[in-house]
Parts: C-alpha cells; sequence; structure tokens
C-alpha cells in the first residue's frame, strides 16, 4: 500500500496547476512554470486547491506509480513557491572555485581550471572561495547539476580533499603505516 500517495496535496495560494486528459501537468507559481508529462494510469483530481490521485488496481506497478507520481508533483509545486538549493563544500590546499559571468570556474588540483557554464534554469552562486551553492525550480536538475560538479574531483578517503555536500560525512581510511 502506497501511503505517500494517498496524501493529498494542497495547493498554496499563487500556484496554478492546470492538468489535461493525458496527465500532463503545468504547475505556475511566483519563481516560474514547470512541466511534465505523468504516467496515465494514475488518475489526478484538483478539488478546492486540494489535489488527490487514485490507482487503478492494487498491482505492484501501479502502487508505484500511485507513490512516484504524487512525489513529482508535490515537488513542482514546493518547487515553484520555495525553490531548490544544494550545497557543496570543497576541501583541499589550492582548491577553490569562482563565478565568471555565467560561468563557474574551479581550481581542483589539474594541471588546468575547470569551466562550467550553468545550464538554463540553474543558478550557481559562489558566496566564499570554498562554497558552492546550486539553486533552481526543478529538484531533479539541481540534484544532478550538484552531482556533476562533485564528480569532478570527489572527496577522497584519505585526506578527505575534493568536492562535497554539505553535511556530507566522508569515512576517512588509514595511511600507510612505516616502521
Amino acid at each position: 500500500m502506497s501511503r505517500i500517495g494517498l496524501k493529498p496535496i494542497t495547493i498554496p495560494s499563487g500556484v496554478e496547476v492546470k492538468i489535461d486528459s493525458n496527465n500532463y501537468v503545468v504547475v505556475k507559481g511566483a519563481k516560474g512554470t514547470l512541466e511534465q508529462q505523468l504516467d496515465k494510469e494514475i488518475k489526478i483530481n484538483i478539488e478546492e486547491n486540494v489535489i488527490n490521485l487514485s490507482r487503478p488496481t492494487e498491482q505492484k506497478r501501479h502502487k508505484s506509480l500511485h507513490g512516484l507520481t504524487r512525489s513529482l508533483l508535490a515537488n513542482m509545486i514546493e518547487g515553484v513557491t520555495n525553490g531548490y538549493s544544494k550545497g557543496l563544500e570543497i576541501i583541499g590546499t589550492g582548491y577553490r572555485a569562482q563565478k565568471q559571468g555565467n560561468k563557474l570556474v574551479l581550481n581542483l588540483g589539474f594541471s588546468h581550471p575547470v569551466e562550467m557554464e550553468d545550464p538554463e534554469g540553474i543558478e550557481v552562486e559562489v558566496p566564499a572561495n570554498t562554497k558552492i551553492i546550486v539553486k533552481g525550480i526543478d529538484k531533479q536538475k539541481v540534484g544532478n547539476y550538484a552531482a556533476v560538479i562533485r564528480d569532478l574531483r570527489r572527496p577522497e578517503p584519505y585526506k578527505g580533499k575534493g568536492v562535497r555536500y554539505e553535511g556530507e560525512n566522508v569515512r576517512r581510511k588509514e595511511g600507510k603505516t612505516g616502521k
């Protein structure tokens, strides 16, 4: 039984949700507009600023789609009202980040600086040269871009150097022992 799928979603004031017969959803809010094609088998009902979802059968596929569809809809509504952000920390001697226009320039111990252009709908801030904040209204795009930045230099287990998520715990290993 999908407990997540049974929870109703309340639509906050200032947010407009449109759903056509093929479950193509358009959510408009203060921060922007998100569009997504959801599975046609899940029925979406909007009554008095509350969205309820129902599934046709109790098959495993329908149960999992029920919760997924509800989560996607709730994330879209949350994104256009508040937005999402993901923080990254850079740890290591000489490792730093800076913003040049719409490019993120990273010095991560390579022989050259790594330049990354901000994708559409994503905003990157560098409040300090060892801190990066990725912001946007689409939760998936924000998380994906943060993961791409982290993959440039993952935190290594011996000294902990690299790019990590804010609050990420890196398991440390003991190095070689000398005689």
